[in-house]
């Protein structure tokens, strides 16, 4: 048997039935390192051995992320073929950093992500480009930003300046921690980064945020970035993005939109709404990654002013000046030089599945997510806790016992009943902080969760609250 052959075996016995595995890995720390020697072999070992190793060792050592029954975080799926096509990109191993180094890296890049602009319904106005993740696309985001001020920092920086005000970023609580750990690497400062109230949904208050930037604007400061998210990651609320859009265009600041988990929900016409405004954006993330069974990693970054990002990261030196007129080089676009070639990926699961199939999946999972709010809702101590209308649901058990009690004691009745469901094996999920309480969140994202996965975590969750 071949390496190929063995390989392809196992990943197809993997998909077949990945329910054997519990779904959050049961080793402890440091147990996979003491099952490793110290030191790389001097000679080279034959592939059954370390394929044997590979099972013995590393499988017992992953939290299953493709399990049906992974409820944690965003849950994701990767597609088989997807697992082909990187199998693919691998073995032709491109550096897509210029046109010439592999002109269909680059061209296909533009033809998917067109198609998927194409499918949220977004303006031509708008420009993607691939990144490994939405907390690089959103650093590029920032970065554009800070350049499109014309403060002259690409080429003086910021150190020691007395001519430059500070620089501001608005975000919510809700909001995604990269993008304050943009500012932080782009010498914004955390100070500098401010958190807008929010509404009783979870969702930024347009009108704070007015008030906030004519304030700071007051003081000598200069806004630079308002950063909108339609599903934060906590709860999945929506920012009101034409409400926030206006704000920014009254102030002339960029506004970006963090749509990495609920933006490819927007390919279902009746979730259209959720991408409402984001063609005023002047940036925009969506994660395929996430929520359109593309293995990690791919997220999409649009811009509205494709050369401003250019001039932001263009740096070329004298050897990879190239001929070619009327291409584009997309190491100029972000920090990285060296760039995989992960549009194939993303190509192979656009075409296996259609418009249609992907559609489906993605309806199929937020049925079912109403279909546990339901659950929760008809059975007496179980409160949803946020709102809910895609595939993620925040709830609380609160018994009649702890309803008079300090707060602490539910939060931590809470807190058992997440570590039993995953000491399970037989689920994972994960817990937020809602207004300061504990909440416990079920993400459906897998395209192989059935209603037979989630009736057996709503199973799991009322065990684990009786016995906690």
């Amino acid at each position: 048997m071949s390496q190929l052959e063995r390989a392809a075996r196992w990943i197809d016995a993997y998909y077949d039935d990945p329910r054997r595995y519990p779904v959050l890995s049961r080793v402890r720390p440091g147990e996979i390192v003491r099952a490793l020697p110290e030191e790389a072999p001097e000679e080279g070992e034959p592939f059954d051995r370390i394929f044997d190793d590979f099972e013995r060792i590393v499988v017992p050592g992953i939290t299953h992320w493709n399990h049906p029954r992974f409820f944690a975080y965003f849950a994701i799926s990767g597609a088989p073929v997807a697992v082909v096509a990187e199998a693919l990109a691998a073995t032709l191993d491109v550096n897509a950093m210029l046109w010439r180094t592999s002109p269909a890296a680059t061209e296909l890049e533009d033809v998917v992500l067109d198609w998927l602009r194409r499918l949220l319904g977004l303006p031509a106005t708008l420009h993607g480009i691939v990144y490994d993740s939405a907390s690089i696309g959103g650093f590029t985001a920032l970065a554009a930003a800070r350049e499109s001020l014309g403060l002259e920092i690409r080429e003086a920086g910021m150190a020691g300046r007395s001519d430059l005000p500070p620089l501001r970023v608005y975000i919510t609580e809700h909001t995604h921690s990269h993008v304050e750990k943009g500012a932080i690497a782009l010498g914004i400062g955390r100070r500098n980064v401010v958190k807008v109230p929010v509404d009783e949904r979870f969702a930024m208050d347009p009108g704070a945020l007015d008030r906030l930037l004519t304030e700071d604007r007051a003081r000598g400061m200069r806004p630079m970035c308002v950063a909108a998210t339609v599903g934060t990651t906590s709860t999945t609320s929506i920012d009101p993005v034409p409400a926030i859009a206006a704000v920014t265009r009254k102030h002339g600041v960029w506004l970006h939109v963090d749509a990495s988990y609920a933006g490819p929900a927007a390919i279902l016409p009746e979730f259209r709404y959720l991408l409402a405004g984001c063609e005023q954006a002047d940036s925009l993330v969506v994660n395929p990654h996430k929520w359109l069974f593309v293995p990690i990693d791919f997220s999409a970054l649009y811009v509205r002013d494709l050369e401003n990002l250019r001039r932001t990261f263009a740096l070329v030196a004298d050897y990879l000046v190239t001929s070619e007129s009327g291409v584009r080089n997309d190491m100029d676009y972000g920090l990285q030089l060296g760039r995989r070639f992960r549009a194939l990926k993303f190509w192979f699961v656009l075409r296996h599945y259609g418009a249609r199939g992907m559609r489906e999946r993605l309806r199929s999972h937020v049925a079912l997510a109403q279909e546990f709010a339901s659950w929760l809702e008809a059975e007496e101590g179980w409160q949803i806790a946020a709102p809910h209308p895609l595939s993620v649901v925040c709830f609380r058990h609160v018994p009649a016992e702890l309803v008079e009690a300090e707060p602490v004691a539910a939060d931590a009745h809470n807190a058992r009943i997440v570590e039993a469901a995953n000491a399970s094996g037989e689920i994972f999920i994960s817990s937020t902080k809602l207004d300061g309480r504990t909440v416990l969140r079920l993400a459906i994202g897998n395209e192989r969760t059935t209603r037979e996965d989630v009736a057996v975590a709503w199973d799991v969750l009322r065990q684990a609250a009786a016995q906690s």
